[in-house]
């Protein structure tokens, strides 16, 4: 629901042109071939118009340089920012972290003056683990709620990153991450093909959403042969759902996702009906955002997220946005509790935990925890730093666990399939407009592991000639050996 991608073919081409396809192919490259064979790859006249940040080395101490062109230039890296993110979080939270959600009340009677729900802006928080905290409550005897609060007071300052592009605030990928979350503050949809030329049927989610939202279907069941493309997009100020796109018939239905304008609210509304259901009578219900709660309540129920190792791995394999921005909130609020901005002090936070760690802070310049924003900014060398890093750190298996593996799983499942990278690449991709970016660990067979990181910014060039330029430069690194 929150990963970082605006509506696209569902699948992409398999980057084996016939030139990759002969590189995948071709003999062993020793290392003092690797530039020129890069070389002919970028300074091809089809990407003129791309500015590349290259940065290879060996992995471990000490890295050796093995190709770097314009490594040090701050580019756009669009979900690359991720690494950085979850590097910070890691290191500064640690693999057994947990985001709790806890339940207040006044006293343990029956009859409660005030029940209060602490949203510490647990990502994964689903509607039934709503039902669970609720009979916890009812198991507790909890019968009658004079008021029922939610406190989303946890993460200061603004809900929306404010250098997003407002399209895509309207998406799933760019919801609001507040402290108060619930199934990624997303109304979630899930798109199944019928018949050739009827529209695809939607599934609700959460079937209760339904009552409470318009949808106007302008989708498509195409035949076999169609290509496939789907979108949702909550229009502005309204109750509506725009759907469109198209998918094949018989091929798998597609989830899908649009953000919820009021949160907090959205939340304590599950809640209250979770309550209702579990027979606690609720008289009023409010969401506080600046009132913290009064010292002497009592914890009747909580429940605790995945530990964080688990959650990393939604956050990088599958690129998701909410997450990655829940966990710099995470550590700006733990470090400055005071700050009136959590995402600010979430990004001096990153600085504070990854330049001890040897990662040059003039190097990147963050906005936010995902890459969804242009005003991002990172160089090769600050994130080859940050895996190098990563490699050396206690916790270096849950961090390579967390990215994706070519062929295999998450965003680079449909990459490199039948390809000497396939199994043997674990990275993290970036796609935003006019940025295509890769980094990660590759494990080539004749040659120590290398460490990557390939930036690209461009205009005048497609995303799939980029992309597909990036994946050719992957595969020139399987064949290198020692020598």
């Amino acid at each position: 629901m929150g990963t970082a991608s605006a509506a696209q073919p569902l699948t992409q081409p398999n980057p084996r042109s016939s030139v990759v396809a002969q590189a995948s192919a071709a003999g062993g490259l020793c290392p003092a071939q690797l530039g020129s064979a890069i070389d002919r790859i970028t300074k091809r006249s089809s990407l003129a118009g791309v500015r590349w940040g290259i940065s290879l080395q060996s992995l471990g101490e000490p890295a050796r340089t093995l190709y770097a062109s314009n490594a040090t230039t701050l580019l756009i890296p669009a979900s690359n920012n991720k690494l950085l993110t979850t590097a910070a979080a890691l290191k500064a939270l640690g693999a057994q972290y947990r985001f709790r959600t806890a339940v207040h009340g006044d006293s343990a009677q029956p009859t409660l003056a005030t029940l209060r729900l602490s949203g510490r802006g647990d990502p994964s928080l689903t509607t039934a683990q709503l039902t669970t905290l609720a009979q916890q409550l009812s198991q507790k005897g909890v019968q009658q709620v004079e008021q029922l609060i939610g406190d989303d007071t946890y993460f200061r300052g603004a809900a929306t990153n404010p250098y997003w592009d407002a399209d895509d605030t309207l998406q799933g990928y760019g919801a609001p991450v507040n402290s108060l979350m619930l199934n990624q503050n997303g109304i979630g949809l899930t798109l199944v093909p019928q018949r050739v030329g009827q529209p695809l049927r939607i599934q609700w989610d959460d079937p209760t959403d339904a009552s409470s939202w318009r949808v106007s279907n302008q989708s498509v069941t195409v035949s076999a042969s169609g290509g496939e493309y789907v979108d949702a997009v909550r229009v502005l100020n309204q109750r509506l759902i725009r759907v469109s796109g198209q998918l094949r018939v018989g091929s798998a239905a597609e989830p899908i996702a649009v953000s919820i304008p009021n949160p907090g609210n959205y939340l304590i509304d599950k809640f209250r009906t979770a309550l209702v259901n579990a027979n606690i009578t609720i008289q009023r219900s409010t969401v506080v955002k600046a009132t913290p709660a009064p010292p002497g309540q009592v914890e009747l129920a909580a429940i605790e997220s995945a530990p964080l190792a688990q959650l990393l791995v939604e956050t990088n394999r599958e690129s998701n946005n909410t997450y990655a921005e829940t966990l710099l909130k995470t550590l700006g609020a733990l470090q400055s509790p005071a700050s009136q901005d959590a995402t600010a002090s979430g990004i001096a936070a990153v600085k504070a935990t990854l330049t001890p760690l040897g990662v040059n802070p003039a190097g990147y310049s963050m906005v936010d925890g995902s890459g969804l924003a242009s005003r991002d900014r990172a160089s090769a060398t600050a994130l080859v730093q940050t895996l190098q890093a990563m490699a050396q750190s206690p916790d270096s298996q849950v961090f390579r666990n967390s990215l994706a593996i070519a062929g295999v799983s998450g965003t680079l499942k449909n990459r490199f399939r039948n390809t000497a990278a396939q199994g043997k690449l674990q990275g993290k991709t970036g796609t935003i407009g006019g940025v295509v970016a890769l980094s990660g660990y590759l494990t080539p067979s004749n040659h120590p592991d290398v460490v990557l990181s390939l930036l690209t910014n461009y205009s005048g060039a497609s995303t799939n000639t980029v992309r597909g330029a990036v994946d050719e430069i992957v595969l020139v690194l399987t064949r290198l050996r020692s020598c």
